[in-house]
This record gives structure tokens, sequence and C-alpha cells, in this order.
């Protein structure tokens, strides 16, 4: 797996199911910096199969479409997918919104909509699927951390990103589930040290920082727009809380 590989698989898959090949290309120019990369179907029987088929992270519904609807899309849709759907579209009464929420949607934007508040809406939808999917898996197997694209296992001792093993050494490993499980808060060298390595730490010892440097090139540097692990000058390092919790 490339480094390209790696760093792509903390991107997002959207479906945007919407006759208006204008409007899509319009969302692909909003989302597509924010890491979001956007497929495009243009009838609702496309779009359904495709969700279905195929592997996607939400899905933005356009009510009015040819064929099957966007209510129809999404009935069918929740009988067979828990997907999540953010149904974005020129039918914003009051009625309607609340039929899209009865009958599955996770959330409703009329058109026009303010770029902000839709990129918004997408993180907080894409926040709550992956915190519950991380929950059910924290539930069903016990030891299991579960940092933004990275997922480690204490009980088998392994490491996957996103769906690729990745192969660490011993003192990688150690380093690696201490850094997890203190997402989100700085780590000092010494501790580091003391922990991982079981040792103090000596005023010439590089050891921690070459491995934190090894960890950098096999996990990628960045994740969801985050710089992984963070040196934090004259203390230590600090891995990243992305969008989804540390697990145990």
């Amino acid at each position: 797996m490339t480094q390209d590989d790696r760093n792509s698989s903390s991107i997002a898959k959207l479906l945007a199911i919407d006759e208006d090949v204008d409007h899509c290309e319009l969302l692909r120019t909003y989302l597509e910096p924010e890491h979001l990369r956007l497929e495009c179907s243009h009838r609702g029987e496309e779009g359904l199969e495709r969700v279905l088929s195929q592997d996607f992270d939400l899905v933005i519904l356009e009510v009015i479409l040819p064929g099957i609807n966007g209510f129809e899309v999404l009935r069918r849709l929740r009988t067979q997918s828990s997907i999540p759907v953010l149904m974005l579209t020129a039918r914003g009464d009051e009625v309607d919104r609340i039929v899209g929420l009865e009958i599955g949607a996770d959330d409703y934007l009329p058109k026009p909509f303010n770029p902000r508040e839709l990129l918004a809406r997408i993180h907080a939808i894409l926040r709550r699927s992956r915190y519950e999917a991380d929950e059910y898996v924290s539930r069903r197997y016990p030891g299991v951390l579960l940092v933004g694209d990275v997922r480690l296992d204490s009980g088998t001792r392994t490491v996957y990103l996103g769906d690729s093993p990745v192969e660490l050494t011993a003192v990688e490993f150690d380093l690696l589930e201490l850094m997890l499980r203190s997402a989100g808060r700085v780590l000092s060298r010494e501790v580091l040290t003391a922990k991982v390595l079981d040792r103090e730490l000596s005023p010439l010892d590089r050891s921690i920082d070459n491995h934190v440097s090894q960890l950098r090139k096999k996990l990628g540097a960045r994740c969801e727009g985050f710089e992984r692990i963070k040196t934090i000058r004259g203390v230590g390092y600090l891995y990243s809380n992305t969008s989804t919790d540390v697990l145990s």
C-alpha cells in the first residue's frame, strides 16, 4: 500500500443523488477541499443501486428525481442499509422535512443553502456515524482502540490503518497503544521513555524520537486533515484526537 493510498483512507466518500448536473458540480467544489470525495447519480433507481452495491460514507439526497423520488429512495434504502442520509432539496416545506426525518433521514437541509452550514452538517453526521460504529466494535471486541483511521487490538497485537494491516515492531506497537489511549493529551518524552522503553530519559537519548519518526512513516503524517502525531516543542508528543474517540 502506497503512502498516498494510506492518506486517502481518511477521505470520506459521498454519493449525491440529484438530477441537476450543475448542482452536483457545485457541491463537488464545496466538498473536495474538505477531504470529502463526491460521486453523483442523477436518477433515483441508479442511485439506490449504487448505494447498496458500493461503499459510501454518506448519501446526499434530493427529493425531486426522475423515476422514483427521493422519499421512495429513502424508504427502500432503509429496509437494507443504515448509511447516513442528508436530504438536500428544493422541497423545503416543513411537512416534507418531517416526512424525510420520519422515514429515516439523518438531517434535512433546504435549497438554497449556506455552504458552511452544509459542511458543518455533513461533518456532524459523519462524526456521529463513526462514533456509533466504533462503539459497536468496542462492545463486540473488548481491547480494541479506535482513533481516526487507526484500529489497534491489544489482545492480538495487530494494527490496521483503514482496512490495511500495519507491521510494527514490539516497541512501536507499545508506543502507539500508549499514544492512542492518551489521544488528545500531551505525553512527555520522559513518560514515553519510561513506559515504552522501561528506562529513564538521559540527556542525549533520542530513541523515543526515532520510534515516533518510524510510526509517522508507517501511519502517514496526517489523518482527516489533522497532523497525526504532533511534536510539542520542548515537551513531547501528542496524538491528535480526530473525529473519533479512543474506545477501550
